[in-house]
This record gives C-alpha cells, sequence and structure tokens, in this order.
C-alpha cells in the first residue's frame, strides 16, 4: 500500500516542481546584441508559446513573434522570445510586448568588455534548442556590468512561503482526519479479521479433534 502511494506521490511532485520552476520569474543579465521579428509556425511545441496578442486571432496557426538575442557573461548565447501573456497562464498580465521591444533595441551593445552595455532581463519559462523553446521576457533594464546584483527574488519567496504554507495546512487538517475517522475503523476492521482468524482456527481445532475420535 505504502509503495502504491509513492508511486503516485513522487511524480506528482516532478510535475509540480517542474510547473513552478517553468512558471516562476528568474532573472538573467545579458548583452543584447540583437532584436527582430519572426513568423512562427505552431506544432507539437505549442503549448510553450503564449496565447495570441490581444487583439490577433486566437485560432491563427502562425504569428510574428518578437525575439531578443542576447549573449550571457560567459559568453553563451541565449534567446528570449517577447510574447503577451493577456488574461491567461502564466499571470504575468503582460500587454506591452511592443514596448518591451523598443526598450531591448535601445539597449544593444555590439561592444564587448568594459564598453559593453549590460541588461538585466526578467524572464519565466526555459530554452531548449532540441524543441525550439525559448523563455519568455517580461521587462528588461540596463545594469552596470555582468557582475552587477540581481536583487532579492522577493516574488519567488511569496509565492513559495504561500504554497509550503498552505501544504502544511492541509497536510495538518487530514492528518486530523485521518487520525479521528480513517485509523478507528481500520483499527476495528484489524480486530475484526483478527477474531475472524482466531474463530476459524479454533473451529479447525475441534474439526481436527473430531476427526481424531473417529481414528481412535
Amino acid at each position: 500500500m505504502v509503495y502504491v502511494i509513492w508511486v503516485f506521490i513522487i511524480p506528482f511532485h516532478v510535475l509540480f516542481g517542474a510547473l513552478l520552476h517553468y512558471t516562476l520569474p528568474q532573472k538573467d543579465i545579458v548583452r543584447i546584441t540583437d532584436t527582430y521579428l519572426e513568423r512562427i509556425d505552431f506544432g507539437e511545441n505549442s503549448i510553450f508559446w503564449a496565447h495570441a496578442a490581444t487583439g490577433d486571432n486566437p485560432n491563427q496557426t502562425n504569428r510574428d513573434v518578437f525575439f531578443i538575442q542576447t549573449f550571457l557573461p560567459d559568453n553563451k548565447p541565449m534567446i528570449y522570445r517577447n510574447e503577451d501573456t493577456g488574461w491567461g497562464w502564466p499571470p504575468y498580465f503582460k500587454f506591452d510586448t511592443s514596448n518591451l521591444q523598443a526598450e531591448a533595441s535601445d539597449l544593444e551593445s555590439k561592444s564587448t568588455g568594459g564598453a559593453a552595455q549590460w541588461a538585466l532581463i526578467r524572464h519565466y519559462g526555459w530554452r531548449n534548442e532540441f524543441l525550439s523553446i525559448y523563455p519568455n521576457a517580461i521587462s528588461v533594464r540596463a545594469v552596470d556590468g555582468p557582475d552587477a546584483s540581481k536583487g532579492i527574488p522577493w516574488i519567488n519567496i511569496i509565492i513559495l512561503t504561500t504554497l509550503a504554507a498552505f501544504f502544511w495546512a492541509v497536510w495538518v487538517r487530514w492528518r486530523r482526519f485521518r487520525q479521528a475517522r480513517i485509523d478507528p475503523v481500520l483499527a476495528d476492521m484489524g480486530d475484526s479479521i483478527e477474531a475472524g482468524r482466531d474463530s476459524l482456527a479454533a473451529r479447525r481445532g475441534r474439526f481436527r479433534r473430531w476427526l481424531d475420535s473417529w481414528r481412535a
């Protein structure tokens, strides 16, 4: 029984943790080298793209998507998409895609080293080259350099603390309910089964003695 429970609990925690990691905001310090617009045909990875921008046809199979091309401090490339989230999930209520693209374009830096312009991009999502998945940029601002502070992730702290308190409250109430209602029933069932076994053993003993009396 315990094994069956863990078979369901472990995948649930893994999926829930992946959902949180995908949805919660993250921050990267990057050097923006280009911003561009590209027509995207959505396929099997459409779940990782945001809904159509406000006012667009939500049923279209392709649309133009803004992209922000950057390099991380270790010179690894990182590409971000720039899409509105609207009123959908995740609830960032982003409607300023065009403004964000203009801000990113203003921070473009072809220079490297000390003359480079660095920016802090807040985003959510993952980057996967094989599945053509891009994180979605939420905001961008200039910073002094690649070692600039990213700040304290207050949003993540508040959300994770709230979720931990919620699950703890649910667990405490479930434990009390189990101790008050389920455990006594299971104990009664165990006692009934044990009593039935004792009665069956007694009957078998009497039957054996009866057989022995005939044999004698």
